[in-house]
């Protein structure tokens, strides 16, 4: 196996023809990575991303090969994947106002071109989720994501490749939503990445609605009009934001407490929706 890429939480080893994504345990906010690990997280996502993918197979084909044929050290965190040619465009659905959105919201009446009735708050629902697709930026410090508009996706892939994105995104949500809501649980927004196989197969890849891509919350706490309780990174996030940290590396020693309650956070959102014990 080679080492072709160490992220910000994940690390991609070619094995002949297949990729192997590992999972770290490292947590990043604000594109920084912290320097206090969140035990079991990379296990918790894989395996919370490896039961979506089942679950959602037949909406769009996946890039999972395995998620038991991986290399002994790397069980429960890792999986066997197609190699794909990515598409360099994040694709985002939302359907509940929240983070980068509500701050777009604020600021134009609209995310990414599409425009929303005035007087949302943060948390409100959303009349129907939308496409709210954004940059993939390049790896480095202080490089950020940024809104785009379904037209500018469209001049990058093309009409058809564009209203695939839109079409599919929107359906992994709807689905990914329903399932999740019967267990209690809100998703109010999720990031969705495709490549292309090498038979040119439109194909689903990197995560699936976990708590580092997508923004969980629980249906019986909700209430528009203030932050939310997050069962996701956002927990993290919040934290650092309140330490006064001017979130440039380095990134401050995270907490024994703010660690357990996050570890508690994946953990009971995993059970939640899968109902299985962790």
């Amino acid at each position: 196996m080679e080492l072709v890429h160490s992220g910000k939480v994940r690390d991609v080893y070619i094995d002949g023809d297949d990729v192997i994504l590992v999972a770290s345990d490292r947590v990043s906010v604000y594109d920084v990575v912290l320097p206090t690990p969140i035990p079991e997280k990379g296990k918790i996502l894989t395996q919370l991303s490896l039961w979506w993918f089942d679950k959602l197979a037949d909406l769009v084909p996946n890039h999972v090969v395995s998620g038991t044929d991986v290399p002994a050290e790397w069980a429960g965190r890792a999986v066997r994947c197609r190699r794909l040619k990515m598409i360099e465009v994040e694709c985002i659905a939302r359907g509940y106002l929240a983070g980068l959105g509500l701050r777009e919201y604020q600021a134009s009446g609209a995310v990414s071109g599409v425009p929303l009735p005035s007087g949302l708050l943060e948390g409100s629902r959303l009349p129907e989720p939308i496409f709210t697709p954004t940059t993939k930026s390049a790896p480095g410090v202080g490089v950020h994501d940024e809104f785009i508009t379904f037209d500018d996706v469209v001049k990058d892939v093309g009409d058809d490749v564009a209203d695939a994105l839109r079409r599919i995104t929107l359906e992994v949500y709807r689905r990914g939503a329903a399932i999740a809501a019967e267990q209690g649980v809100i998703i109010a927004d999720t990031k969705l990445e495709f490549g292309w196989a090498a038979d040119g197969t439109l194909v689903l890849g990197d995560e699936l609605l976990t708590s580092d891509s997508s923004r969980f919350w629980p249906a019986n706490d909700w209430q528009p009009g203030r932050p939310q309780f997050a069962f996701d990174k956002q927990f993290v996030r919040d934290w650092a934001a309140g330490t006064g940290w001017d979130k440039q590396p380095p990134a401050p020693e995270v907490p024994e407490r703010i660690v357990e309650a996050t570890r508690a956070r994946y953990i009971e959102v995993y059970e939640r929706i899968t109902g299985e014990r962790w």
